[in-house]
């Protein structure tokens, strides 16, 4: 049986279209599915609507949260409740198109895959947000600390070992994409460009982009850290050197002529000081929030089958 995963946010317009889509690409293929609904806490009617396809179709499920938990933790909820041997995870915004689900399908079943992911050869729509994304896989393929996931999003299709050994790991700030693929199996790609949104505007503003960035950033990469050691060598080094120059200033009877040089040498310090505790913060803020040790999300009803679960 495949599993199908799709968090939902205040998606009304395009619940109609979406089942449609996926119930027609999912029956084109295979007879034993089941379609997971994560609705992540939306204000909208989309629930509703997703109760009504319900009615017609029992392989869909819902699974309605507490409240909005955020896109990483909507897909927690759902793949923890999945029950296929094959898992697929797809944003609800029609952006992954639902007909690849069949190709993702033949690949990991013709090549003995474990894990197929899609990766983007390009992206329709907003040119600001495709700019910011292009940017962030270009800087996450020099510092990142795993490699291959270039590209790839969460849009992928996984054997039920990989989905197990991927909800083995525990921690609260999560980068679904870094996590499938750090836990290894064999794992390959497909190909195709990103479609633009089929109704309203994106739920990812730009400042959740930028702190999924820094999650995954945070969490795969020890560069941060490494580029405060580095600049703060290179400050000490440059100080010495100054501090030297002044001493043997000092001694020749050379006079050190006003106060800008040292003015700019207290900012620079201070700054650098001030992007260092950023930096340092970030990474204690993530502790802490693992220490907290709180449950990613919270579940309100479950709609299985003819029971509703709370």
């Amino acid at each position: 049986m495949l599993s199908l995963v799709i968090p939902i946010f205040n998606e009304e317009k395009l619940i109609d279209e979406l089942v449609k889509r996926t119930i027609t690409a999912l029956e084109s293929f295979i007879t034993e599915y089941e379609v997971i609904f994560v609705d992540d806490g939306s204000t909208d009617r989309g629930l509703n609507k997703l109760l009504n396809c319900r009615r017609t179709n029992r392989r869909i499920k819902v699974l309605s949260l507490s409240r909005n938990f955020g896109h990483q933790a909507a897909y927690t909820a759902g793949l923890e409740h999945t029950k296929g041997e094959l898992v697929a995870m797809m944003d609800g915004d029609l952006q992954d198109p639902p007909e690849l689900l069949e190709e993702m399908y033949r690949k990991i079943m013709n090549e003995d895959l474990d894990i197929v992911s899609g990766k983007k050869t390009g992206r329709k729509g907003n040119r600001r947000r495709n700019l910011y994304a292009f940017l962030f896989h270009l800087l996450f393929r020099k510092i990142g600390e795993i490699r291959n996931m270039e590209n790839c999003g969460n849009f992928s299709m996984m054997r039920r070992e990989a989905v197990d050994a991927l909800l083995m790991m525990k921690e609260k700030v999560r980068y679904l994409p870094g996590l499938r693929t750090f836990i290894g199996f064999k794992q390959g790609y497909i190909e195709f460009v990103r479609d633009d949104r089929l109704e309203g505007s994106s739920r990812m503003s730009i400042r959740k982009l930028f702190i999924l960035a820094a999650d995954a950033i945070f969490s795969f990469s020890r560069f941060p850290i490494r580029l405060c050691l580095i600049l703060g060598t290179l400050g000490t080094v440059v100080f010495m050197c100054a501090g030297l120059y002044v001493i043997i200033a000092k001694a020749t009877g050379l006079a050190v002529v006003g106060w800008s040089s040292t003015l700019l040498s207290i900012y620079f310090l201070g700054s650098i000081q001030l992007i260092f505790l950023g930096i340092l913060g970030e990474y204690v803020y993530r502790s802490y929030k693992e220490s907290q040790n709180r449950p990613v999300y919270f579940v309100k009803k479950y709609y299985e089958g003819g029971s509703e679960e709370s």
